[in-house]
């Protein structure tokens, strides 16, 4: 800063020496610092430019992934990295004008001029030691701030965006800092911010019309995403409110029951509610053949599980906040989760103990390589897979990337046992009409919105009876779509849009099931033995690297094996896929059997292969 001091001092000495007038020495002077800086604002403006343009995008992802925080930070890196987006580069001219108010303060000390009036105030003052007419200059300052500030929250094309919240705290703060320094340092320095806080103003005006937002951004997107979100916001917010202050006190205690317990041989935790599924064939063989005391977490105060509480299976719910605090305090012999990342993000491992067992299962049948992140399993010491494909993978990882040798082992998947037992004890029935099921995901460039008009026109009036069953997710954020599409197709008495999801009937009655990336698909293949028609939209890849241990993704393979793919460009051919699948022998019972048995390990038994795991190594862990 004494460097700094002594060069803006020999500048402020050459502005006075130019107009033999303070004042207007450091009105120039604050010109020149604002010259310096056009390059910076320039390349903030193309940056912020860039961060409001990707806004539509951003609040789709926050609707989409509403309170999942790692999974909207994911998306939104990838957003940066594909706009290269800067977002530090926004604190840059932040930093400067610091720097940039620091030097002036030590200029402005070290200064030689004598005459430092200006408009009747001598400027070399500090207004809070001689306070009288001289608060005027804090309080000029400070109005400047607001002035400023007010500009940007209308002007400033990120500013302008922010919420009210955003605007007002920076205004607050921005006014306060003008008014508490503006007492402290000389008013000549209170002097060079308001006029830096003016032209500012104007700088602001000049960059907006050389580089015009309006040209660049779609501002009817950001409103249409922002209405989104508002919707997804305000259903979360009702959601939130509903949960009662016996919850509330639950959750406490629940808290304090779980550690009054003591030492735990195995603990489940679930996500959300309906998750039991996923664990329920372990759970129920552990208790059948043991009296092993289970330990069952979840983060849903209205689970089902709860009202399956006994001596030997205890429930609790535990919110995100307090499960952060319990992991990381957790005594037990094994740890059982859905979750993947393990201490990458919020979840972390035990801190009182390092010999926990951490085991992963999965609560669906896609690829781990392709639809987790990089390195989602590396702190799992076990993993539960489907079939031998997976556990490839994993090695594979383990190799490329020098990780520690997992266990792993190859249970198969309990839910599908589950629906393959249900259905095997249904009535066999032959559809009069063959029945269309169409089940789209709910990701990004879904079949929904991309192509459904197209395929319901290759489809209604063939002979077919279709049905349409939107993921849930879909049907709470988007609504009013669906309700247009069932509008336009009401009276094609072979179409039916379904939106209630208490039943599978629908999902087991189909003859055919169209999708395009959804993991329903292999449920309903492998339960029902029937094909399934899959539009090639664009493929969701939540590990852009998953090509570098050199397997093709199990999503991938599956596709031609179970049925045909289409591409979204060969949508004219759906009718004749649909047709094939329905009648060509490559595509029986009979052949969807034998990749059943290629891809799912231990058909019917996966519980009690998990379960016998799980029973084995506890016995080993009694003995420590």
């Amino acid at each position: 800063m004494n460097i700094i001091g002594v060069f803006f001092a020999a500048i402020l000495n050459w502005c006075y020496e130019l107009t033999r007038n303070y004042g207007w020495a450091i009105v120039i002077f604050t010109i020149l610092t604002r010259v310096i800086m056009i390059p910076i604002s320039v390349m903030v403006q193309v940056n912020s430019i860039k961060m409001v343009k990707m806004y539509p995008e951003m609040n789709l992802i926050k609707a989409r992934y509403f309170g999942n925080k790692d999974m909207i930070s994911e998306e939104n890196y990838k957003l940066y990295k594909r706009d290269h987006y800067h977002p530090m580069l926004d604190l840059v001219p932040v930093i400067l004008q610091l720097v940039l108010l620091m030097g002036v303060i030590e200029g402005i000390k070290r200064t030689s001029i004598d005459n430092t009036w200006f408009a009747g105030f001598d400027l070399s003052l500090i207004p809070g030691h001689v306070l009288g007419k001289y608060i005027l200059v804090p309080i000029i300052a400070a109005v400047s701030a607001w002035f400023m500030c007010f500009i940007q929250n209308r002007v400033n094309v990120l500013q302008s965006e922010q919420s009210k919240v955003n605007k007002y705290t920076t205004m607050g703060i921005s006014v306060g800092l003008s008014l508490y320094l503006g007492f402290l340092v000389n008013g000549g320095v209170a002097m060079y911010w308001t006029v830096g806080n003016l032209l500012a103003v104007v700088q602001l005006y000049i960059l907006n019309a050389c580089i015009n937002p309006k040209k660049h951004i779609d501002y009817q997107a950001l409103g249409e995403s922002r209405a989104e979100l508002d919707k997804v916001e305000q259903y979360h917010k009702s959601a939130k409110s509903q949960m009662s202050k016996e919850d509330q006190l639950r959750e406490k205690q629940d808290y304090k029951r779980f550690f009054k317990y003591g030492y735990k041989q195995i603990v489940f935790y679930a996500e959300k509610k309906g998750f039991y599924k996923y664990f329920k064939n372990v759970i129920e063989y552990i208790l059948e053949k043991t009296d092993i005391v289970i330990h069952y977490i979840s983060g849903d105060p209205a689970d089902d599980i709860y009202g399956k509480e006994s001596e030997r299976f205890k429930t609790y719910y535990i919110g995100e906040n307090k499960l952060i605090v319990l992991m990381m305090k957790l005594e037990a012999d094994i740890m059982v989760m859905t979750t993947p990342d393990l201490q990458t993000y919020h979840l972390k491992k035990s801190i009182v103990q390092d010999n926990i067992e951490y085991i992963y299962m999965d609560h669906a049948m896609g690829d781990v390589n392709l639809s987790y992140r990089k390195h989602a399993l590396d702190h799992f010491d076990t993993i539960f897979v489907p079939n031998e494909l997976t556990e490839r993978e994993i090695r594979e990882q383990e190799r490329i990337y020098d990780l520690p040798a997992k266990n792993i082992i190859r249970t198969g998947y309990g839910l599908i046992d589950d629906m393959i037992a249900d259905y095997s004890r249904r009535e066999s029935t032959k559809n009069e009409i063959p029945e269309i099921l169409i089940a789209p995901s709910w990701q990004q460039d879904n079949l929904l919105d991309l192509c459904i008009g197209e395929i319901l026109d290759q489809l209604l009036g063939r002979g077919y009876h279709v049905t349409l069953r939107p993921h849930p997710q879909y049907v709470r954020l988007f609504g009013d779509k669906l309700a247009e599409l069932g509008e336009k197709y009401k009276d094609h008495r072979d179409f039916e849009l379904q939106t209630d999801f208490s039943s599978n009937k629908t999902v087991m009655d189909a003859d055919v099931m169209l999708t395009d990336w959804s993991g329903i698909a292999y449920e309903y293949s492998f339960t029902t033995l029937k094909p399934t028609l899959y539009i090639n939209t664009p493929m969701k890849i939540i590990n852009p690297d998953y090509e570098e241990i050199g397997i093709e993704p199990f999503d991938v393979t599956v596709r031609d094996e179970i049925g045909v793919s289409v591409d979204v460009d060969k949508l004219d051919t759906v009718a004749d896929s649909v047709h094939r699948l329905l009648t060509e022998q490559l595509y029986s019972p009979e052949s969807i059997a034998a990749v059943r048995d290629k891809y799912l390990d231990n058909i019917g038994h996966s519980g009690e292969t998990g379960a016998r795991y799980i029973i084995k190594k506890l016995i080993e862990y009694s003995k420590r």
